[in-house]
């Protein structure tokens, strides 16, 4: 990632030296603050530009998608910035590719970690060709984030050094897709390998939660094995059975938000755009809630978990924070209870080991109430969660192992075409 500060040739023509040098520290400050939050790494500070790696020196499966996250938050905390009474902008370039990481060169302020390769250029051109305010990504970049954010396609960009047009978005912000599994791989699934046990025991646990005896199933596996495309399978093996499908998904990125998944899970259902004013936003709460016949406190706590403003028609009860807390979790309960009292419920919980502890709370509830109610509930998760619901009669335990080598074949055939 290549990040440059906007204007600053204008501006070392209007500032004192001393109050320049202020105005640059307080952007490199920020610039460092945010991508330390993602695990990026600070290679390198060139004036009003900074030189970024994500995936060195510790490496991660999502580090394209943490570049991304990092050069969007880098763009708002630059801009809410104010020194001097300067208003600042930065812009980002990132791209993604080989390089060799070499050893450390120069001394002191001038000591760096030095890279070779195309990729660094790439970055810093993208980062020339960038808005204010803008994120830019080349194509390496766009295909490892998928469809988690939203795009302006830029077309083939003119790049200097390079002798062919190469391909850029623009990125505009988090995608309304919810799901990792389809952001990261699309809607389109190949077929399903090697699961028909799994699937068969999913389907007889469905059957018991459809007499009214509520089932919990811990599918648990470790990354990438298939814990969300099994998830998708039985979704389609029960497309054609009436049902009510709630679906959470915890984020690496929230585990100290409070009550994130369920959150989220509202304000889709609910079908909050993006520029909804609070007044529309809560109208549609509302009308969301209803469906299950909530008390009138009810209503008034989750619209406060939902930081939207309380209606005489709902005032908020004035409560200390730990009892305003233990409420809201009953009133999500009992929103769960009503919605079953109506339909049967299959409520899929995926990436159970980035939850946050509030929303461990809830789970916990929601899986001691379940077992007198129509429900199906999974919960997916990594080896290194350790479910504390096992060994209840409603809980059953499903491991994901790896497939044997015909399945494993079978599938390497299926995806390359022959």
């Amino acid at each position: 990632m290549y990040c440059d500060l906007v204007g600053s040739t204008a501006l070392s023509a209007r500032l004192d030296p001393e109050d320049l040098r202020k105005v640059i520290a307080a952007y490199h400050r920020t610039v460092a603050n945010v991508v330390s939050s993602f695990d990026g790494f600070v290679a390198k500070y060139m004036g009003d530009g900074v030189l970024l790696y994500f995936g060195y020196p510790r490496a991660h499966e999502d580090d394209a998608e943490r570049a991304v996250r990092a050069g969007l938050d880098v763009i708002g905390a630059v801009g809410r910035l104010v020194v001097k009474s300067v208003e600042l902008q930065a812009r980002v370039g990132i791209a993604t590719g080989l390089v060799v990481v070499g050893d450390l060169i120069g001394e002191g302020s001038a000591q760096e970690q030095s890279v070779v390769g195309e990729t660094p250029n790439l970055a810093a051109r993208l980062q020339a060709l960038a808005e204010p305010a803008a994120v830019v990504i080349a194509a390496g970049t766009r295909r490892l984030v998928g469809d988690l954010f939203e795009y302006r396609d830029l077309g083939a960009v003119e790049v200097n050094c390079l002798a062919a047009p190469v391909p850029a978005w623009r990125v505009l912000g988090p995608s309304v897709v919810a799901s990792r599994f389809e952001a990261l791989r699309g809607w389109a699934l190949s077929p399903m390998i090697g699961r028909d046990e799994e699937i068969d025991l999913l389907l007889r646990r469905w059957a018991r939660a459809k007499a009214g005896d509520g089932q919990v199933v811990l599918v648990s596996g470790e990354p990438g094995i298939g814990k969300s495309r099994l998830a998708a399978a039985l979704a389609e093996r029960l497309s054609d059975s009436p049902q009510l499908r709630l679906r959470y998904f915890c984020s690496p990125y929230h585990q100290d938000s409070a009550l994130y998944p369920f959150i989220d899970q509202l304000g889709r259902a609910a079908d909050f755009a993006r520029d909804d004013l609070p007044t529309a936003r809560l109208e549609k709460l509302e009308t969301l809630l209803a469906l299950a016949a909530p008390p009138e406190e009810d209503v008034a706590l989750l619209a406060d978990v939902m930081s939207l403003p309380s209606s005489e028609r709902h005032p908020l009860p004035d409560l200390s924070p730990q009892r305003k807390k233990e409420r809201t979790l009953e009133a999500l309960v009992r929103q769960l209870e009503g919605l079953a009292r109506q339909q049967l419920v299959v409520m899929i919980v995926e990436d159970a080991h980035w939850i946050d502890s509030t929303s461990r709370e809830l789970l916990d509830l929601t899986i001691e109430r379940a077992r007198s109610l129509p429900v199906l509930l999974i919960v997916t998760f990594r080896p290194e969660f350790q479910p504390p619901w096992t060994g209840q009669s409603q809980v059953t335990m499903l491991a994901l192992n790896r497939l044997d080598r015909r399945d494993r074949t079978t599938l390497v055939k299926q995806i390359v075409g022959g």
